[in-house]
């Protein structure tokens, strides 16, 4: 493994490594269970049960450092138990982090050889993984061991003039992808959020739905007049969608159907978000962000949620 240091809060993240002789689950499992990994979880339960009452509840709890190869972090995707997978900006690569220790665990890649294409989100549905291209194209894959190439399947939505898309998350309760835009091409509606609904049946009609939201209904006293979504995710305790705008360092949570639930801005005044890209929140109170490789390295920033 990478050597680690800690210092002002911030944790270098340690990388996966086998061993000559062990096997993948054996280097892991050592890994998970040092004393660094158990100091860094200690620190973080420490801190989210301290968040509530005393300091900032907006201060960080934990921040990881990126090695070189996530600079151009994108989307972040949780699974049903809980494990967090991520992937960068140009190749078929996707990650495990363990985000409450700060481990990265495997690497793995879709299709045989190296794919290259503009990705710009990840989701989980149903443990099958998706990765959403810019121009709408869907990847549909199963998760991989260490350094394997998992098949991959390609899905053209046909929305490729409808938008330059960035983000991507599942509805369970329609059993369907949700496809953020964040360059709308219709000019009518560039001042508006715009989601796609992609089901996930392949033979029900009007496979695709969209919900536009205008964002000057659900921007409260921010004075921004157009959001570029970078990431969408929803939240697991109320179905709401839950969209990150990373020009406008904006987080915004709608209904379903649209309606306003709250907006605001990261919280920049304790270190500045570079290049935000990725969100996820967890099902134990926990709001992850990630920050693409600008002046300093690539990022995961960990938040109190909501």
């Amino acid at each position: 493994m990478t050597r680690a240091w800690c210092g002002a809060g911030v944790v270098l993240m340690v990388t996966a490594a086998v061993a000559c002789g062990d096997s993948p689950g054996k280097a892991v499992a050592e890994m998970l269970g040092s004393p660094t990994a158990v100091a860094r979880e200690a620190r973080l339960i420490s801190a989210m049960a301290d968040a509530d009452s005393v300091g900032d509840p907006d201060a960080p709890l934990a921040r990881w450092v990126l090695p070189k190869a996530l600079s151009e972090i994108s989307g972040l995707a949780l699974t049903s138990d809980g494990r967090l997978f991520v992937h960068g900006d140009e190749d078929g690569q996707v990650w495990e982090i363990d985000y409450r220790r700060g481990l990265l665990l495997k690497r793995f890649s879709i299709g045989a050889g190296a794919i290259k294409a503009d990705f710009e989100g990840i989701t989980v549905a149903n443990d099958v993984l998706w990765l959403l291209a810019s121009n709408g194209m869907l990847y549909e894959f199963r998760e991989g061991i260490e350094s394997a190439h998992v098949e991959v399947r390609k899905h053209d939505t046909g929305l490729t003039k409808a938008c330059e898309f960035e983000g991507v998350a599942y509805d369970a309760t329609i059993n369907a992808l949700l496809l953020a835009c964040k360059n709308i091409r219709d000019k009518q509606e560039r001042n508006a959020i715009v989601i796609y609904r992609w089901s996930l049946k392949p033979d029900s009609a009007g496979r695709v739905s969209r919900v536009v939201v205008p964002v000057a209904s659900v921007r409260g006293s921010n004075g921004w007049n157009s959001l570029q979504i970078a990431d969408i995710t929803v939240d697991p305790q109320t179905g709401n969608y839950v969209l990150l705008a990373s020009k406008e360092r904006a987080i915004v949570a709608i209904t379903p159907t649209g309606g306003a639930v709250f907006a605001r801005s990261l919280p920049e005044q304790h270190e500045q978000h570079e290049q935000p890209e990725g969100l996820a929140v967890t099902k134990d109170g926990l709001f992850l962000v990630s920050d693409e490789a600008v002046k300093g390295p690539a990022l995961i920033t960990l938040y109190r949620w909501p």
